[in-house]
C-alpha cells in the first residue's frame, strides 16, 4: 500500500472523529444548559406541579364533599389541619411525628408526578370524568390565601395504570400514573381515623 492511499483514509477517519466529538460536545452543552436552567428555578414542563413541594405551605384534598387540609408548622413539618369555621378563634397545632413523616412521604411522591399524555378537553362530552370530579387537589404557597393551582381528578384510564387530571382552567386533560392518586387516597384513609389530630 502506498503512502498516498493511506492519507485520504486517515483524513476521513479524523474528520469522522471530529464530527462525532463535536456532536457529543453539543449534546453535553445542551444537557448542561437544561440542568442549570432547572436549578435556576424553571420547572420541567413534564411535571404536574408547577413548583417543588418544599415551596408549598398547604395542600387541600376535597373528596366526596369533604375537605381535608394539610399544612406545615413553623418547623416545616406537615400535619393534618382539617377544616375550621371562622368562629373558633385562635388554636394551636401540633404535628404528630409519625403522621408528619407519612404526610411528607405522600406529598414528596406526589411532587414527583410526571405528565404522561395530553388530550384536548371537550366539556360538553364530559369525557375523562374531570367535569364532575370526585376529588379536587388545591396547592398553596406560603403566605398566599389563593391556591397556586387546582387539579380536578377524573376517571381511571382504560389501561387502569393512568388517571385523567385537569389543571382547572386549562383546555387540556393530562394523564398521570394512577398510583399517585391512590397514594393520596390512602393518606386520607390514614388521617380519617385521626381526624382530631392537629385540630
Amino acid at each position: 500500500m502506498s503512502a498516498g492511499g493511506i492519507r485520504p483514509r486517515l483524513v476521513a477517519v479524523w474528520l469522522v472523529l471530529l464530527v462525532v466529538g463535536g456532536a457529543i460536545g453539543v449534546i453535553e452543552r445542551a444537557d448542561l444548559v437544561g440542568s442549570s436552567s432547572r436549578r435556576d428555578g424553571t420547572r420541567d414542563p413534564r411535571m404536574l406541579l408547577p413548583v417543588p413541594v418544599d415551596q408549598l405551605a398547604a395542600i387541600e384534598l376535597a373528596r366526596a364533599g369533604t375537605l381535608h387540609r394539610f399544612e406545615r408548622d413553623a418547623a416545616g413539618a406537615w400535619f393534618y389541619h382539617g377544616v375550621h369555621t371562622g368562629s373558633e378563634g385562635t388554636h394551636a397545632h401540633g404535628a404528630d411525628p409519625s403522621m408528619a413523616e407519612r404526610i411528607e412521604h405522600a406529598f414528596a411522591a406526589f411532587g414527583r408526578t410526571r405528565i404522561e399524555r395530553r388530550f384536548a378537553l371537550n366539556v360538553q362530552a364530559k369525557d375523562y370524568g374531570v367535569t364532575t370530579p370526585e376529588t379536587l387537589i388545591l396547592i398553596y404557597r406560603r403566605n398566599d390565601p389563593q391556591p397556586l393551582a387546582q387539579y380536578a381528578v377524573g376517571d381511571v384510564a382504560p389501561d387502569t395504570l393512568s388517571r385523567y387530571v385537569q389543571v382547572v382552567g386549562s383546555p387540556a386533560v393530562v394523564t398521570i400514573p394512577n398510583y399517585q392518586i391512590d397514594n393520596l387516597l390512602a393518606l386520607l384513609a390514614a388521617v380519617g381515623g385521626k381526624s382530631g389530630q392537629g385540630v
